[in-house]
């Protein structure tokens, strides 16, 4: 993994901050299930996929469920920094620009390393909801 360090300077922060959504405080025998999103191939997911996730789960399960009655965490957290070669697209940028010679990048974002069976997201609802638990899948 590419990650930030001294030496690599100029990363952009990850744009996902918060990794607990619901009821942070409550005990485990509280939520009796646990259901989990898992990756079926070797990906990299970008912190603005993880963040729309997040916010995408959490507004389903608030909506439907109430905020009270489940516990969300996102389980990933993104350290492998993307670069990119960015290339002129303008009249005479033949002239300018060196093609793939000293192709080395810029630091562009960061994203999350996923292998095979990875959990992405761990949700722990109530007994009561476990449907509408299960019918997060769709949303993400």
């Amino acid at each position: 993994p590419f990650i930030k360090s001294r030496y690599c300077r100029g990363v952009p922060d990850p744009k996902i901050r918060i990794y607990d959504v619901g009821n942070k405080t409550a005990p485990v025998e509280q939520f009796p299930l646990c259901v989990h999103l898992v990756s079926n191939e070797k990906e990299q997911i970008s912190s603005e996929a993880l963040e729309a996730g997040r916010i995408a789960v959490n507004k389903y399960m608030s909506t439907k469920c109430g905020k009270e009655s489940f516990h969300l965490r996102v389980r990933l957290h993104p350290f492998h920094i993307n670069r990119i070669n960015k290339m002129l697209s303008c009249a005479g940028a033949d002239r300018l620009q060196t093609g793939m010679r000293h192709a080395y990048g810029k630091p562009q974002g960061v994203v999350a390393r996923v292998d095979i069976g990875q959990v992405i997201f761990r949700s722990a609802p109530k007994t009561n909801i476990t449907r509408t638990s299960s019918k997060t899948r769709r949303v993400v």
